[in-house]
């Protein structure tokens, strides 16, 4: 008798732990897909919040500074990336099409500069000055930025609208569907997102697939 009562007191206190062991891992795994779920960055309809980042001309700029700016078009690049420099001429003719309407290009550089240093502040300016960028050239210094919006390709586009005092995410991913020839270019992603808006109409496509360089992360 004393046994038996010896193996059912022994079996309730496995079964706790058991139960104990088996939430533990629940939370644990809650937490950790938590995690995940909080860095992939921005989807469409959410808010993207304002940052302050320097320039090339040694300026901090905000969204908040675009006082008559109806959105924006922001556009994670950098120097070195083959794909980011075929794309350096189109993302200037969209600043120049789009800036007095409304929605102005901001360029941000999220690659930190000791993995590759072709992405230092001091080749930023040398690059814009050399392609005559006509929109500003941000540093995500401390690479904080990025991962908001959840970048992952350079170049990699999000495209805001202001709402009610909010910038709202209205198109993520690509510029166009031919990174190698402006020429044979057949859908124009971000173009056509922004007339969208303009128009007051619903963006039909409003994620692609990025396709560039991985954004250069110290380790």
């Amino acid at each position: 008798m004393k046994n038996i009562k010896i193996i059912i007191t022994s079996f309730i206190i496995g079964f706790g732990l058991l139960s104990f062991t088996a939430k533990n891992n629940e939370n644990t795994v809650k937490e950790k897909y938590s995690f995940i779920r909080s860095e992939k960055g921005y989807e469409i309809g959410d808010e993207a919040t304002d940052f302050k980042l320097k320039n090339i001309d040694g300026k901090i700029v905000s969204l908040s500074d675009y006082k008559s700016a109806k959105g924006f078009i922001i556009i994670f690049t950098c120097n070195h990336c083959p794909y980011a420099k075929k794309y350096e001429d189109r993302i200037i003719a969209l600043d120049k099409k789009y800036k007095e309407q409304g929605y102005p290009v901001i360029a941000i550089n999220p690659n930190d500069p000791n993995v590759q240093p072709e992405d230092g502040y001091q080749q930023m300016i040398e690059r814009a000055k050399q392609k005559g960028f006509t929109f500003p050239y941000l540093v995500d210094e401390g690479q904080k930025i990025y991962p908001q919006y959840g970048a992952t390709k350079t170049p990699h586009v999000f495209i805001l609208q202001k709402e009610n005092g909010k910038n709202i995410v209205k198109y993520i991913g690509a510029i166009d569907n031919n990174y190698d020839n402006p020429n044979d270019v057949s859908e124009y992603y971000a173009q056509d997102a922004v007339n969208a808006l303009l128009k007051g109409e619903p963006v039909k496509m409003t994620k692609t697939v990025a396709i560039g360089c991985t954004v250069k992360v110290k380790k």
